[in-house]
């Protein structure tokens, strides 16, 4: 993890780690936790004591793989364990407030790392939310997305003034997401599950949207019931930042023979500069970011670069910031409130693509 130096300004594009003590359990063993969490944790030197999951021989499998101490043959037994000061779960939306309601009940356990979705819905996150505080205990939502180096490296440009006022922001996506397959019982799809990425990192960005326009059509290749397939968004954010976001989970043709163009780009555009880059993820490589700034870059594209990836770079920074907020007592910078606000923001989009109409976000107070 470096920082990159440009005429413009010193950048971060990795978090530095401030505390690595706290001691993790892991609720899941399947890809995301056994190949991103727990990777990540890895090279970060991150503490990982306990594991559990639904099928305890593949949580046996991951433990051996990482090391990892203790294995419980059930969640709850996990739960139990005052060994664990951190709780990481890598469950289904449908079935993750359960568990963060029994974490809530165990003294021992200071937080709780979620997955995003939080919930099904908007009214369960709230009460999430409500109930996490009364408790006194620490819920962090897992938006990892805000931990890919090329949206740190854009916030920090933001940040430092050098694109000026920003105007207009775009997130493209052509590319086909591997779809849970416990996603084919809800009635959501890409608007839930990837826009949530990208509407997040928005948010990220530019602050909380007044308003979002969303349409959809179904996508040809995903074959179970859903509505959102490919999905567009428009939104205007403070200073009257228009902004677009595009998933479109069909790109193309895929089948033997066929060369696939898929990509996730984005653009920023200021009164002072321009900002794009790439998100590196369906290729497997780094993101990546060129600007050009008026005053800052004498009008000159500039190139940082680095050598990390989002996937699983950017969860040492998910989990940096739940450590971090334990050691200090203090709100995590993913926290529960503000990820209550990226969930009004879906079911204000899910509301644009039933009732055809722009929806301001005043209509979901939280």
């Amino acid at each position: 993890m470096t920082s990159t130096t440009t005429p413009a300004v010193s950048f971060e594009p990795d978090v530095p780690i401030r505390t690595r003590s706290h001691r993790i359990g892991c609720v899941g063993a399947g890809a995301i936790m056994a190949d991103q969490h727990l990777e990540a944790y890895r090279q970060a030197g991150f503490p990982v004591v306990a594991i559990a999951s639904r099928t305890p021989a593949n949580a046996r499998a991951v433990a051996e793989r990482y090391g990892i101490p203790t294995v419980h043959d059930t969640v709850d037994a996990l739960l139990a364990d005052t060994d664990v000061e951190i709780l990481d779960i890598a469950f289904p939306p449908d079935q993750q407030p359960a568990i963060i309601r029994a974490a809530l009940a165990q003294p021992h356990i200071k937080a709780v790392l979620a997955q995003k979705p939080l919930a099904l819905d908007l009214d369960e996150a709230i009460a999430l939310r409500d109930e996490a505080a009364a408790a006194g205990t620490i819920l962090s939502v897992n938006q990892n997305m805000r931990y890919d180096q090329s949206i740190r490296v854009l916030k920090q440009l933001l940040d430092a003034g050098v694109l000026g006022d920003p105007v207009f922001a775009q997130i493209d996506m052509h590319a086909v997401p591997h779809w849970q397959g416990f996603l084919e019982g809800y009635d959501r799809l890409t608007l839930a599950n990837m826009s949530v990425h990208h509407l997040d990192a928005l948010r990220f960005l530019f602050g909380d949207p007044s308003e979002i326009s969303t349409v959809t059509r179904r996508d040809p290749r995903t074959t179970f019931e859903h509505e959102d397939g490919i999905v567009v968004s428009t939104l205007r954010f403070p200073g009257d930042v228009l902004a677009l976001s595009v998933e479109d989970v069909w790109g193309g043709p895929r089948e033997e023979g066929f060369d696939d163009d898929f990509y996730i780009r984005w653009r920023v555009e200021g009164t002072a500069g321009i900002a794009q880059g790439t998100i590196g993820w369906p290729h497997g490589v780094p993101s990546s970011i060129r600007y050009a700034s008026t005053h800052a870059t004498g009008g000159k594209w500039v190139e940082p670069s680095w050598d990390t990836h989002w996937f699983p770079h950017a969860f040492i920074g998910v989990m940096e910031q739940v450590q971090h907020a334990v050691e200090t007592g203090t709100a995590p910078e993913l926290s529960v409130a503000d990820n209550v606000r990226t969930m009004a923001l879906i079911e204000a989009g899910y509301r644009s693509i039933a009732e055809k109409r722009p929806v301001r976000l005043d209509e979901f107070p939280v």
